[in-house]
């Protein structure tokens, strides 16, 4: 019996995934709270600016717009030239909605049985990619930049980039040899190609 309550409350605890719920309006991280402290006005660089050269994101959590801690959201302007990608990686605490705005892009996921999911995504559509899933975005067009807009269900979703999270923090070299059934030489250069 006692097994059994033990088990349900497992369970319970498991089911009950994302931010923490606050039990006022909201987590006032100041003593100044009026208007001002709800807006945030760093996106407005968006608005008649030069678009990038390399793939940026511009991100809304609660890292950069405190007022977000407790509100279980957060932002992105992703912002991609031609031919740019926003490299593989995972949100471990939130998963994705995204909205393309301009242009087109190529994205895709893998789930926990290794099953790649990919689509072409056109301006209007929408896709999500779940939480803790290796995933990507890319804009394979040659000449045309693309825009979209991500929301992400935790004020702290947390960005792990793959190669950057491998290839960039001195995993013993053997480890890497290994598990990638590749040569010293080509590890070397994979982490010698991130650096640049």
């Amino acid at each position: 019996m006692i097994l059994n309550v033990v088990f349900m409350f497992a369970i319970l605890r498991l089911a009950n995934t994302g931010d923490p719920n606050i039990l006022n309006d909201f987590v006032a991280s100041n003593n100044t709270i009026d208007a001002n402290y709800f807006t945030f006005t760093e996106m407005r660089q968006l608005v008649g600016g030069e678009y990038p050269t390399t793939f940026r994101a511009l991100k809304v959590s609660m890292n950069e717009f405190p007022t977000l801690n407790g509100q279980s959201i957060s932002y992105a302007i992703l912002e991609f030239p031609p031919n740019s990608v926003n490299p593989v990686h995972i949100h471990p605490r939130a998963s994705e909605i995204m909205f393309l705005v301009t242009g087109s892009l190529q994205v895709g996921f893998v789930d926990t049985s290794d099953k790649l999911y990919t689509q072409s995504l056109q301006v209007g559509d929408i896709f999500v990619f779940p939480t803790g899933l290796v995933h990507f975005q890319y804009n394979n067009d040659t000449k045309e930049p693309a825009l979209a807009i991500s929301a992400f269900g935790s004020a702290n979703a947390g960005t792990q980039p793959i190669p950057t999270s491998v290839f960039n923090t001195s995993i013993f070299e053997g480890i890497l040899d290994a598990s990638f059934h590749a040569t010293r030489a080509t590890i070397r250069k994979i982490e010698e190609g991130l650096k640049e």
